[in-house]
């Protein structure tokens, strides 16, 4: 199997001013290097291919595979698209807050965040809570792979290129400086890339999967 999670999330309806799936502010739980290697974070630009490595990455620790973006739909009962039209996109960013916050207590678990996840400086720490694994793409790259793509809020634009260059202007500079392993992706497919993470992650961090406790 692919280790598909299941997503469970605190929830409040009361005093809901919108139509979606409510949520409960996170647990005040701050993590400090040195880090755990119970979990690992993919963060970077959308395109990059986060989901489909993680879950090559997943498969060969043997560890659960979690896709941000789903488990946030499967708590709020709404495609993103659906909650950023609704919530905005700060309703959207609490809610990415909430599920990375779940995750980060969990243990031999690979997520993979949104393109976003990283700019809201309180995620910091429950990403710092397992290795952070940054898959770079230029966004020449980007746009092959999202060419066919219409779902995602913000790249509903007419000029995607120019959109994708102002977002890696701003994301870029923190991926890089959040990262404990940094991978370029490229046109050679999931399969070569996860091979190169694993590698990174044995050369940084010898034996990944018998860290965990």
């Amino acid at each position: 199997s692919e280790h598909h999670a299941a997503c469970t999330f605190a929830n409040t309806r009361k005093g809901a001013r919108s139509p979606l799936t409510q949520i409960a502010a996170p647990r005040a739980i701050r993590y400090h290097r040195p880090m755990s290697f119970e979990r690992i974070f993919f963060i970077g630009p959308m395109g990059a291919g986060k989901s489909t490595v993680g879950k090559r990455v997943a498969r060969q620790l043997n560890w659960t595979f979690v896709d941000l973006d789903r488990c946030i739909e499967s708590d709020a009962g709404a495609t993103v698209s659906l909650i950023f039209e609704v919530e905005g996109e700060a309703g959207f960013r609490a809610r990415e807050t909430q599920a990375l916050a779940n995750q980060s207590a969990r243990k031999n678990v690979v997520v993979a965040t949104g393109g976003g996840a990283v700019l809201a400086h309180s995620n910091h720490e429950w990403l710092r809570s397992g290795v952070i694994v940054y898959l770079e793409a230029p966004v020449e790259l980007q746009l092959e792979r999202l060419a066919r793509d219409h779902t995602r809020p913000l790249l509903q634009t007419p000029d995607r290129a120019e959109r994708l260059r102002r977002l890696a202007e701003v994301r870029n500079p923190i991926y890089a400086a959040l990262a404990d392993v940094r991978i370029t992706a490229d046109r050679h497919g999931p399969g070569p890339t996860a091979r190169r993470v694993l590698a990174a992650l044995q050369q940084c961090f010898p034996d990944p999967s018998n860290e965990s406790t």
